[in-house]
């Protein structure tokens, strides 16, 4: 096996040791925002609604503003177990992506007849979410400044040089060779690239939570913080309430929008349907102009790489660099646990890589590492359910990129619940249910399985083993 670009050409490891002396196990976005944070009651007593959505985070936010904004009458409920945007909507890399399949090859294999429809829906989508923003003077540092991908590696350039240049042109996609991706960010490493204008955004994830909530709030949504639903019960009859049990409170309500994420589904038909995946992040001390002007990074693109075990990687507003990636951690047994959060076997390795990308930057510390829990599904974006004669609606599986489909995923709820037949509801992404994960401890060896099989295709040209191709023919899946 051939050895990757992080490996050939590792920085002396005093460097790396040196960047994490001092850093904290704290998510910077969190920390940052949270002195402007936002708090709501707990529920304590038992209430009706017309509409109760079950989840604080982007998902549960989206679809409670619109649920309000068109019936404006209906008391609309949002609960939230913990702390509004605590999860995985506070704890992201920050990116916005236009794609709400998890990546135009994802879309290709799964749905090649609708992918240019899911490509424009995308883009819509992504645009509808900076009108909001913007109409509603929501201050989450959004920055519309597309996205870069690079190849690291030899074999990384075919993937560019396969790019169809009408779908290149219609996409605002512009190829570049080695001098021209190392225009925009200087990197040794940087061999070629794909930069595309439109298809993402850079966003402060706990300021973007924040923010709906606090809009949430102004138009109507009653929110209860520390208000974890513990069950849910349907009666016999088709028109009695959908009862929300809670800890000495419980919500009746008309309908119930499922946006629980990660956590365990309310409703037991898919509880294997989604696997907790752990996501590792470093974020640096701000660069200094010198240290800016050494990588480049004028245009502020959001940052990924080609390689199976990707990294990516963006500034802040006061130019700290997030650098994540790579590593995608399922511990058996699909348990979520606070000691996952700190785990210095990928830390290290993030740093790593990290100063042999940027080797110039040298003696830059980081100031926060932390995880966050992904939802993956075995097609690797978000999947739609629903129960109870579609008053239950259910959305999860967004895999890594939430930020920008859960605004989608909202728009599609709403639309199941008024009963309206849509372009959106009409999607075969939408209509199809994908299959479950396997029970363990099958589980825990079939992801363990990918994770190998896709760092030996790293170190291989990028070739797919025989049960990474089995699995494709299949349907099942696993992205890191």
């Amino acid at each position: 096996m051939k050895q990757t670009v992080f490996e050939a050409n590792k920085p002396d490891m005093s460097v790396v040791d040196a960047s994490l002396e001092n850093s904290k196990l704290s998510c910077f976005w969190l920390e940052d925002a949270q002195p402007n944070a936002p708090h709501y009651a707990q529920l304590d007593e038992d209430i009706l609604a017309d509409f109760a959505v079950v989840g604080g985070g982007y998902a549960g936010l989206w679809t409670a503003i619109k649920l309000k904004t068109e019936h404006p009458d209906a008391k609309v409920v949002l609960l939230e177990a913990k702390r509004i945007g605590w999860a995985a909507s506070g704890r992201n890399g920050g990116f916005c992506e236009a794609s709400i399949t998890h990546g135009e090859p994802n879309a290709e294999a799964r749905w090649p007849d609708e992918l240019a429809q899911l490509h424009r829906l995308g883009v819509e989508n992504l645009d509808a979410i900076e009108k909001f923003l913007i109409e509603n003077d929501i201050d989450a540092d959004w920055e519309r400044t597309g996205a870069l991908e690079v190849a690291n590696e030899e074999y990384q350039l075919a993937y560019l040089e396969g790019e169809d240049p009408e779908d290149a042109a219609a996409t605002d996609t512009v190829l570049l060779d080695t001098e021209g991706v190392r225009s925009r960010i200087n990197s040794p490493t940087f061999l070629g690239g794909m930069y595309s204008a439109r298809e993402n955004a850079i966003v402060h994830p706990a300021k973007l939570a924040y923010g709906l909530a606090r809009h949430a709030a102004k138009i109507g949504v009653e929110i209860y913080e520390n208000s974890r639903v513990l069950d849910l019960v349907t009666a016999k009859s088709g028109d009695a309430p959908i009862r929300l049990q809670l800890q000495g409170a419980s919500v009746a309500a008309d309908r119930v929008a499922l946006c629980t994420n990660v956590f365990p589904a309310l409703l037991k038909r898919y509880r294997f349907h989604t696997i907790p995946v752990y996501d590792y992040v470093l974020m640096t001390e701000p660069l200094t102009d010198e240290q800016l002007a050494a990588i480049g990074w004028e245009g502020r693109e959001g940052l990924s790489d080609l390689a199976n075990q990707f990294h990516y990687s963006r500034l802040t507003k006061e130019n700290r660099i997030l650098w994540g990636g790579y590593d995608a951690v399922y511990h058996a047994g699909g348990k979520i646990r606070r000691k996952y959060e700190d785990r210095a076997e990928t830390f290290n390795k993030l740093a790593s890589h990290f100063f042999t990308t940027f080797p110039q930057l040298a003696g830059l510390r980081f100031t926060h590492r932390w995880a966050g829990v992904i939802d993956s599904s075995t097609r690797f974006c978000a999947f739609f359910g629903e129960a109870f004669g579609g008053r239950i609606q259910y959305v999860a599986g967004f895999t890594g990129l939430g930020v920008g489909a859960t605004h989608f995923a909202a728009d599609v709820i709403v639309d199941r619940f008024a009963g309206r037949k849509t372009e959106r509801t009409e999607l075969n992404m939408v209509k199809e249910v994908p299959l479950p994960f396997p029970p363990e401890p099958f589980a825990a060896v079939g992801v363990n399985m990918f994770r190998w099989s896709f760092d030996r295709a790293d170190r291989n040209d990028g070739k797919r083993n025989l049960f990474l191709k089995t699995m494709d023919a299949v349907g099942m899946g696993f992205d890191s």
